[in-house]
C-alpha cells in the first residue's frame, strides 16, 4: 500500500439506528485487506453481545477526561448527557502502522471535526435512514435501549440529519445490500486515488 493511502481515513456516520454498524461490518468484511475498524473509547455501558476492545474501549469518565486532558484524541464528544465517545490518536496510528485505512464509526459532530482536521485525506459518508419513523421502528426492534433512550435518540436524529450536506457522500439505507454496495464502491474509489 502506498504512503498516501496509509494516511487516509474513512468515516461512517449516521443517526442511531440508521444501519451504520451493519454497513460498516459488511464493508470491513469485503475490504479486510485494505481497511481496519478504529475502536472508539466510550463511557457508556456495554450492550448485549459487545466486547471490550472489539466494539469499543469501555472506560470510566475519569479515564476519558484524562485522555482529553493529555490531547490523546483525534476527536471526542459528549454525544448524550454524560456519555462520551472518542477516537484516540494511538488507534489511528496503530491502523496506519499496519498499512491499512482506518474506518471510523462515529457521531456526526465528531465526524465533522475529523474531516476539518484531515481534509481531503478523509472520505466522510453519511448513512441516511429512509425516515424518522423507520428509525424509531429499528431502535425499538433492536431492543437494547429503554423507551427514554429511544426518544432521546429520535430527537437527536433530526438534528443529525440536518448536517448531512456537510459530508462527502450521503447514502440512503432503504436496503442494506444496495447501501453496502454503494459504500464499498465509494471507498474503493477513494483508496485507489
Amino acid at each position: 500500500m502506498t504512503e498516501s493511502v496509509q494516511h487516509k481515513i474513512i468515516i461512517l456516520t449516521a443517526p442511531s439506528g440508521a444501519g451504520k454498524t451493519s454497513v460498516k461490518s459488511r464493508l470491513l468484511n469485503t475490504l479486510k485487506k485494505e481497511l481496519s475498524f478504529s475502536v472508539s473509547a466510550t463511557t457508556r455501558k456495554m450492550r448485549g453481545n459487545e466486547k471490550e476492545g472489539v466494539d469499543y474501549h469501555f472506560i470510566n469518565e475519569e479515564a476519558f477526561k484524562e485522555l482529553v486532558a493529555t490531547n490523546s484524541f483525534v476527536e471526542w464528544e459528549m454525544v448524550y448527557q454524560g456519555l462520551y465517545y472518542g477516537t484516540t490518536i494511538a488507534e489511528i496510528n496503530r491502523i496506519w502502522g499496519e498499512g491499512k485505512v482506518p474506518v471510523l464509526d462515529i457521531d456526526v459532530k465528531g465526524a465533522l471535526n475529523v474531516k476539518k482536521k484531515y481534509g481531503n485525506d478523509v472520505l466522510s459518508i453519511f448513512i441516511e435512514p429512509p425516515s424518522i419513523e423507520v428509525l424509531k421502528e429499528r431502535l425499538i426492534k433492536r431492543g437494547t435501549d429503554s423507551e427514554e433512550n429511544i426518544l432521546m435518540r429520535i430527537n437527536k436524529a433530526g438534528e443529525e440529519i440536518s448536517y448531512k450536506s456537510m459530508f462527502d457522500r450521503v447514502v440512503l439505507n432503504d436496503d442494506i445490500e444496495r447501501a453496502t454496495s454503494e459504500v464499498v464502491a465509494l471507498v474503493q474509489q477513494f483508496i485507489a486515488n
